[in-house]
């Protein structure tokens, strides 16, 4: 093996070291909303390696849609108002729906929570809602 080929492929194989790190401390630690997008929008690639796996994320509930639903959104940060009650220029970039067995118990806007679930990456309207959504936790529970 050339010189060259053998640094071009031992450079290569670290380069994935830290995306490596950073997928498996995703995995043990909880995420932030944020962490499933890239700038453009997009899923980011620790998302779409979590996708299907149960994972757990920080955030805040923003307040709820209905009374007595059986999922709440997500947020980056406390809302005080339900994001969806404004434009659609008000509303966050960084959230996600996440779905219980049971009725949400609504959680004060500033309390921080962690919310634990399978991660679905993939467009549902919600039936009862009409609430869109692209990525959300599906059997999850939150504390």
């Amino acid at each position: 093996m050339h010189r060259r080929c053998f640094l071009g492929r031992t450079t290569a194989g670290l380069a994935l070291i830290p995306l490596t790190r950073t997928l498996a401390a995703a995995q043990e630690q909880p995420i932030m909303p944020r962490e499933l997008y890239d700038r453009d929008g997009s899923f980011s690639d620790i998302a779409r390696s979590m996708a299907g796996q149960r994972v757990r994320l920080e955030g805040y509930m923003a307040p709820p849609l209905k009374a007595e639903a059986q999922f709440f959104v997500l947020t980056q940060r406390p809302m005080a108002v339900c994001p969806f009650c404004e434009t659609s220029a008000d509303w966050p970039d960084d959230i996600l729906a996440v779905y219980t067995k049971r009725t949400v118990d609504p959680v004060y806007y500033t309390v921080e929570l962690v919310a634990e679930g399978i991660l679905v990456l993939d467009e549902y309207r919600d039936p009862e809602t009409g609430f869109l959504s692209q990525a959300r936790l599906e059997d999850a529970t939150y504390s």
